[in-house]
């Protein structure tokens, strides 16, 4: 078989160049949104104990807070409707953001109980910086601002749900 008994007629070529050139922006499209292109959806707080508009150190809802299992209910919807998308379901990545669970590695690996603290802390601060500002990187969004969206209740219960899907 020789190549010119596959030539297309001018009408059949167009409307598949058509169809590729509507493929490849649909992805375009597709991986322009996976990277941030999202509406942050507020979080339903009443529940948790209120902190105020001074931001906190340290997570208040931690494994030895009395609001702990609420949080951790709470954060784990709000992970679901804010982050999830590119995080991944239950934190575990597939490849177009971080893999959550391993958000703290280098801490938990820690023998130092000292070293490890201020670990846990400076992991803290990143977190909230991060969820709070976003991140962008050569004028694009890689992930979108949550301050004024979700409220410092809301980033420290998705905090105290990723606690739970820390990897050993």
């Amino acid at each position: 078989m020789t190549p010119s008994r596959f030539r297309l007629s001018q009408p059949v070529r167009r409307l598949v160049q058509g169809a590729v050139l509507a493929s490849a922006a649909a992805f375009a499209a597709m991986g322009a949104m996976a990277h941030g292109d999202m509406a942050p959806q507020a979080v339903d707080t009443r529940t948790l104990p209120q902190l105020g508009d001074k931001w906190l150190d340290a997570n208040p809802y931690g494994p030895s807070s009395p609001a702990r299992a609420e949080a951790v209910r709470i954060g784990t919807s709000a992970y679901n409707q804010n982050c999830a998308r590119c995080h991944g379901l239950e934190a575990i990545s597939g490849g177009i953001a971080p893999d959550l669970r391993m958000f703290e590695g280098d801490c938990t690996a820690m023998a130092n109980k000292a070293q490890k603290e201020a670990c846990f802390k400076e992991m803290d601060d990143y977190f909230t910086a991060t969820v709070r500002r976003g991140r962008m990187r050569d004028g694009r969004v890689y992930m979108p601002p949550f301050e004024g969206t979700l409220t410092q209740e809301a980033i420290w219960a998705i905090r105290s749900y990723l606690e739970t899907r820390r990897e050993p």
